[in-house]
């Protein structure tokens, strides 16, 4: 029996598709990315934005058609989009069969039995408690690469997020665990392992009563195979001076910071919810570039946040023109129902927040393009990604490049390279925001 998997939304969603697809495969059905051959089809939503929204309704959509026409058997779908709007889901498109929460992805198997049997319910379990499931993954990301989720859930309650209320409070994974689980994939092939969670940071503060991140990085930098280790998801506030040293200290650690900051208002960020202030951040971003100075530090923002002012908004230009962020993405703000910012006075207007992120990304893009320019001459350590199509190159990444979101670098060399493998590679050039080189002799 064949299974068609649509996993939606962030890399800590793509852990438990994975996961489920784990589940299945040790029950022998098989996979396929052909919706046509599908007997079975699991989603697995995103609700985060309503961009995210939008493509999960869309994608149940378009394969609650194949179910019409009555080659898919089963139609399953699960993640966050799932677990909050379960019944209207169920209501709204009669040929969904089964919904899974998202502390329920466990119970996959069951779930397609169930819809096999032509059955239709909602499977739920409590949103606080954490999955253990003692199965070896299926890596979707290429093999050489994968993401390893340290935590679930999140107790920050910022006031434009959803996540606490669908995904529950913050939990990590027991230590043990994750390097089994870490120990698993360095064996299957895994050279880059990347950390996330809602918050990497706070990892540990709710088993152990303390931050635990230094640790698990230490011990992670002993398992064989593995070459680099990068974290997503800092939050400032809570970067600790342990976790500087060990950073500074293990040479698998790639000298690479997520710090979504969202904004560089004061009054902003207190609407927000956030727990830092514009100094408190410029201070952490000063000391980490002090104390590492190769560090490569990227950033997400939030524009167009209820009550922006004009005024705030270019507060926040000259604050991303003083901070020079190597890499940085940013949202427009997103109403989302059962959160505080969705009712507060003085929304914005779409098109002002869309002006606002061209400026911001416009702003951006000048500083990545002069970066990039400059790493020009530069001798880098380039992880191979896979070949360009039809031309003797490769393209790959350097420890400043997380996947899906940051540049690449394009290697020219008459040379058999294979994914996995790690090169030197000599920048010769800069294309927008990602990079040409050569084999270092």
């Amino acid at each position: 029996m064949k299974v068609l998997f649509i996993s939606l939304g962030c890399d800590k969603n793509l852990v438990d598709t994975e996961v489920m697809l784990g589940l299945l495969d040790s029950k022998g059905y098989q996979m396929t990315d052909d919706e046509a051959e599908a007997d079975v089809i699991v989603i697995n939503t995103c609700c985060f934005i309503h961009d995210a929204k939008e493509e999960s309704i869309q994608n149940i959509l378009e394969m609650a058609e194949y179910k019409k026409n009555g080659k898919v058997k089963a139609l399953i779908v699960t993640g966050c989009l799932a677990q909050r709007y379960r019944e209207e889901i169920l209501q709204e498109i009669p040929e969904v069969d089964i919904v899974l929460g998202v502390t329920a992805y466990d119970k996959i198997l069951e779930a397609v039995d169930e819809a096999l049997k032509g059955k239709s319910e909602v499977i739920l379990k409590d949103k606080d408690m954490l999955p253990l499931v003692d199965t070896k993954r299926l890596v979707t990301t290429g093999g050489h690469f994968a993401y390893l989720k340290i935590a679930e859930g999140c107790d920050k309650c910022c006031t434009y997020c959803i996540i606490p209320k669908i995904r529950g409070n913050f939990r990590s994974v027991p230590l043990e665990r994750l390097l089994k689980e870490a120990e698993e994939l360095a064996k299957q092939g895994v050279k880059e392992l990347i950390l996330v969670a809602q918050e990497t940071t706070l990892y540990g503060t709710d088993l152990y009563g303390k931050k635990t991140l230094p640790l698990l990085l230490k011990e992670l930098c002993k398992i064989a195979g593995l070459r680099w280790i990068r974290l997503l998801y800092c939050y400032p506030e809570e970067i600790t001076e342990e976790l500087i040293q060990v950073m500074k200290e293990e040479k698998k650690i790639c000298h690479y910071l997520d710090l979504p900051i969202q904004h560089a208002s004061d009054a902003v960020l207190k609407r927000m919810g956030r727990r830092t202030t514009k100094a408190e951040i410029k201070e952490m971003i000063a000391k980490l570039r002090k104390e590492i100075p190769d560090i490569c530090l990227r950033t997400t923002l939030i524009t167009g946040f209820p009550g922006e002012t004009k005024k705030q908004h270019e507060e926040l230009l000259e604050f991303i023109d003083e901070m020079e962020f190597d890499r940085l993405g940013v949202f427009t703000y997103s109403a989302e129902e059962d959160t505080p910012a969705a009712g507060m006075p003085d929304q914005i207007p779409e098109e002002v927040k869309e002006e606002r992120q061209a400026e911001l990304m416009e702003l951006q893009q000048e500083i990545a393009f002069d970066n990039a320019d400059a790493m020009v001459g530069k001798e880098v350590l380039v992880m191979v990604e896979g070949k360009v199509a039809d031309e003797n190159a490769y393209v790959g990444r350097t420890y400043r490049d997380a996947p899906n979101v940051d540049g690449l670098i394009f290697i020219n060399t008459e040379e058999v390279l294979v994914s996995g493998d790690f090169a030197k590679v000599k920048v010769t050039g800069a294309i927008d925001y990602d990079l040409i080189g050569g084999l270092v002799e």
